[in-house]
């Protein structure tokens, strides 16, 4: 009785979640309703809530998520500094004698931005209100143009440094301890948010190059679909187009590679290098003329409402497993995984589609938060490698967030695109880059070593 009151929990709060209600309370909202009706049929114990005060304090105590609020600070602060409007119009004068080059120039800007914020609403958003605008104006076809913006804002999920990869590190640190201990291995390696960066950075520039391979390729079969940028409007010699290049592209390179290079050369945490990222932000900002105090108040009041949403949607989910396992949930999923046929093949494949299916109604973090957990110390008890699973969930979500007809960022753009974009013209857009993804997951299931490779290589 009690392992199906946990399967009518689950799908009671992603109905809860459909009909629009707030995250973190219809997880924590559900889980509440369905233990006091557990405690009624006898088949819960309110003592399973004391376990709650510890989660929370570990929580508040976790050294590694104090990286959350300075990689958000760094995000906002470096969207509010005109960074990615002023890389923007530089990389179109620098790729804008080429057909298809203004869309190379987006992927490109979109990419820094999204390794900078790690936020697929705030980089779909931001790149749609500069560039789409700008494309359609230069007579680019609306779904290239559209797709060129959605695939780029969605590489937050897997290139770093990203808050969403600091958080599925975390979480994926102790699924993989949990899993360890269950196979008597009382002191387990760790795994650490460097593993997980090092192993997501080669797939990551991987999936860019596809990128722009694929609007090459498009710009070579369809080059009415993708102009260059006329003569006329270019009128700057290479001298100085090389100077504004170098000064607008390489402090923001630069800061990326400060921060990430500090966390893969073990020089430190990624705590201590999300600091460095928040002071560099705005030591950027200060160079570009655009900090002042109320620049900087209004930053930390976005970055507090990030935030706040975030650990909140943490303390939900923390309820919502503590009940789950309460009436034997996870003892359900593991005997559900392991008697599938195939083995860890099958159980992996499941997970996949699972996780894909979810995508459209639940965002990243609520998936890291509730999903994670509960799936992923029995697939890492059947031996898969725990940042090659970290980096396959990271991009079979991005698929998800690409796949119509719920695509979170094919809607996040549908708000500020012009009316003239219809969405089935965002939706066919799309069809050749979600090839990309399923190749990309193809190509890692098959050769594991292009995730493996580089975090041995680093850290042995």
């Amino acid at each position: 009785m009690s392992e199906w009151m946990a399967l009518f929990m689950f799908i009671t709060v992603c109905i809860v979640l459909m009909a629009g209600f707030p995250v973190a309370f219809s997880l924590a909202g559900t889980a509440i309703i369905f233990s006091l009706i557990g405690v009624v049929s006898g088949i819960f114990q309110l003592s399973d809530f004391g376990f709650l005060p510890g989660r929370l304090f570990g929580i508040m105590t976790n050294e590694t998520l104090v990286a959350v609020p300075l990689f958000v600070f760094m995000g906002v602060m470096l969207e509010r500094s005109r960074v990615a409007e002023n890389l923007l119009d530089t990389m179109a004068l620098l790729f804008g004698s080429l057909r298809g080059g203004l869309g190379i120039s987006v992927m490109i800007v979109g990419m820094l931005l999204a390794a900078s914020t790690g936020i697929v609403g705030a980089t779909v958003v931001t790149m749609g209100l500069l560039s789409l605008p700008t494309m359609l104006k230069r007579g680019y076809d609306p779904s290239i143009a559209t797709v060129a913006i959605c695939a780029s804002g969605t590489l937050g999920q897997v290139i770093p440094p990203s808050i969403i990869l600091v958080l599925l590190g975390d979480v994926l640190s102790s699924a993989y301890q949990q899993a360890q201990l269950s196979l008597g291995n009382y002191s387990p390696d760790t795994v650490s948010v460097g593993d997980l960066f090092a192993g997501a950075l080669i797939p990551g520039l991987l999936l860019v190059f596809a990128y722009i391979v694929w609007l090459t390729i498009v710009a070579l079969v369809k080059p009415d679909a993708t102009p260059a940028i006329p003569a006329s409007e270019r009128n700057m010699d290479k001298g100085q187009l090389l100077r504004q290049t170098l000064v607008v592209l390489i402090p923001p390179l630069l800061l990326i590679l400060a921060v990430l290079g500090s966390i893969l050369g073990g020089l430190a945490t990624p705590t201590e290098a999300a600091s460095i990222g928040a002071i560099g932000s705005v030591l950027l900002a200060i160079s570009q003329r655009q900090f002042d105090l109320q620049k900087l108040r209004d930053v930390a009041q976005r970055t507090t409402q990030i935030c706040s949403m975030v650990f909140v949607i943490f303390i939900g989910a923390s309820i919502f497993s503590l009940v789950f396992r309460g009436f034997g949930g996870d003892d359900v999923i593991h005997q559900f995984l392991h008697g599938l046929p195939g083995g860890v093949i099958g159980a992996m494949l499941v997970v996949m589609v699972l996780m894909f299916l979810l995508g459209f109604i639940l965002d990243f973090i609520e998936i890291t938060f509730v999903i994670v957990p509960i799936v992923g110390p029995v697939l890492l008890s059947m031996g898969l490698d725990p940042v090659w699973l970290g980096v396959m969930i990271a991009i079979n979500l991005q698929t998800s967030f690409l796949t119509p007809p719920f695509g979170f960022a094919l809607f996040y753009l549908r708000g500020v695109a012009p009316v003239e974009v219809t969405t089935g013209q965002i939706y066919r857009g799309v069809i050749p880059f979600i090839a990309i993804q399923l190749l990309a997951l193809i190509a890692l299931s098959l050769w594991p070593g292009l995730v493996t490779w580089l975090p041995n290589a680093i850290y042995g």
